[in-house]
């Protein structure tokens, strides 16, 4: 199903009354509850998406980062988001390619996502590709876990009712 990830933009899926759509745009830019950042353990934005969200954000990201200090891996913290379009930042500390058990890693990040977007009762959120960035994990093994974790979560809330035929 996860095959060709490129063929996979612009696609929805839809559970129950959600949906999960594969896109590719600018994440600073999105018009949604929470937007999510791949962070290190420090909540540092030097660089990359996290530098983009602070410069078109402002200083009130990295300054809010700053006062949390340190995040275990696989971890989430919010921030507010500043100027951005959305109404916060989730921050998930995002494992390091070369380790041991990415995988089980990355699905602990996603799934610590969702559940803090649910616990702030975020009903829309942009989720990167968590890990691909300069930790080079491979793209595609990063999607199918992304969209896996987020169906399988979605159908664990959704409660499913079954018809017997009489």
């Amino acid at each position: 199903m996860f095959e060709g990830n490129e063929t996979l933009l612009g696609s929805e899926i839809s559970i129950g009354k959600r949906k999960l759509r594969l896109i590719r745009e600018d994440i600073t830019e999105r018009i949604v509850d929470a937007i999510v950042n791949a962070a290190n353990s420090s909540l540092c934005h030097g660089g990359g998406v996290a530098a983009a969200m602070v410069a078109k954000g402002g200083q009130i990201i990295r300054e809010e980062s700053d006062r949390i200090g340190y995040v275990p891996t696989g971890n989430t913290v919010t921030t507010s988001a500043g100027k951005l379009p959305c109404k916060a930042v989730i921050h998930v500390v995002e494992p390091r390619n070369g380790q041991v058990k990415e995988n089980e890693k990355l699905t602990q990040a996603i799934n610590s996502v969702l559940k803090l977007a649910q616990r702030m009762n975020f009903k829309s959120i942009s989720i990167p590709a968590i890990i691909t960035g300069i930790f080079e994990f491979p793209k595609d093994i990063c999607v199918k876990i992304l969209v896996q974790e987020s169906i399988n979560f979605i159908e664990r809330q959704v409660p499913i009712i079954h018809y017997l035929k009489s």
